[in-house]
């Protein structure tokens, strides 16, 4: 018997106006960075995407190179389309970005039209579609003009290959530079996918967060959860088989004593709440409405469900916040920082 989507799922779900945009997108979108690739067992994969669905969760946010190996998560996603999602494609807001290594040679990676074009073609290719709804470009590319990169999402957009143009993991001012150059080409910048949790705040010291209210672009912020040190997952050790016991991107000097320390005072916090520490932190990065989406992974789908229990409770005292700030600091785990930066790494080619 085909799978079914529950009748009532989208009353649980609270959808937000992205920016100044007509668009609305779900306080909780699903991320498929992790958990997508030839690692993990297709069922799983479709469990998790079901499970998100189900609960009102309409915005799937994937990227060229998310795997592994690179391309995996489109394939599977592509799969999980035409079998699971056959027929709802109008209900939900697909993603893809380029940016990130995908392919070898001068032409695979960064921002160049000739890369960006090409990646966006080859996405639409694994995932099956005529056209994804936000097309990305996945980070700052300091030797590509700016003019170059936002004109071929502008030519995304206009070929009808995207429907809207977003951008990732750009500062406060290549953010305004990029948005200015958008709306002179008619094509205007939708939304903004920065890094930001409880322990990684660069983007309320860029001003980031100001400059997308001022700019009526909307924020869909990944990583909330830190990639899952903000869960109950590492309070007591690494866990075999975590992100961290498999030296993926979660580094382990990212868990140090003091992290820890930082983490369990939070966890306390949450228990107070009557949360579980993702569903707080989920709240805190939605707390002011500045914030249109937290973008969120999972490995299974209860976790799923933990999450989307975080608009159960939304609201803070100003006690709380106050607790809060005691304890979450700057930890130095944002792996993105030199993508926000003016100068980037060397060029490997």
């Amino acid at each position: 018997m085909r799978w079914q989507p529950a009748e009532n799922r989208y009353e649980r779900m609270v959808y937000n106006r992205c920016g100044t945009s007509g668009l609305r997108l779900p306080a909780l979108s699903l991320g498929l960075w992790h958990n997508f690739g030839h690692d993990t067992p297709h069922a799983t994969k479709q469990a998790i995407c079901r499970k998100a669905f189900d609960l009102g969760i309409t915005h799937f946010d994937l990227a060229n190179n998310y795997g592994p190996p690179p391309g995996s998560a489109e394939e599977a996603f592509g799969e999980i389309l035409r079998t699971d999602f056959a027929g709802y494609r109008d209900e939900m807001i697909i993603s893809s970005k380029a940016g990130y290594l995908m392919w070898p040679g001068p032409y695979g990676e960064w921002g160049s039209r000739k890369y960006l074009l090409s990646s966006l073609d080859q996405s639409l290719k694994r995932m099956g579609l005529d056209y994804v709804d936000i097309f990305y470009s996945h980070r700052f590319d300091p030797d590509t003009p700016l003019e170059e990169t936002m004109g071929a999402l502008d030519q995304a957009v206009r070929s009808g290959k995207a429907l809207y143009a977003g951008i990732s993991s750009y500062n406060s001012q290549r953010t305004r530079e990029a948005v200015a150059i958008l709306k002179e080409l008619g094509t205007p910048c939708l939304i903004h996918q920065p890094s930001y949790s409880m322990i990684n705040r660069w983007v309320e010291d860029d001003g980031l967060l100001d400059t997308l209210d001022d700019l009526g672009i909307g924020s869909i912020v990944f990583s909330p959860l830190a990639q899952g040190m903000l869960t109950n997952k590492y309070l007591k050790g690494v866990p075999e088989g975590s992100r961290a016991a498999q030296g993926k991107s979660l580094r382990s000097e990212f868990l140090s004593d003091e992290n820890i320390e930082r983490i369990r005072a939070l966890n306390r916090i949450a228990e107070s709440r009557g949360q579980t520490l993702a569903q707080m932190a989920i709240a805190w990065v939605l707390r002011s409405g500045r914030v249109t989406t937290a973008l969120i992974g999972a490995s299974r789908p209860e976790q799923v469900e933990d999450c989307v229990g975080a608009l159960a409770a939304p609201d803070f005292t100003t006690d709380e916040l106050a607790e809060i700030d005691r304890h979450a600091r700057e930890a130095d785990i944002n792996l993105w920082a030199a993508s926000a930066e003016r100068k980037g790494p060397e060029r490997k080619h």
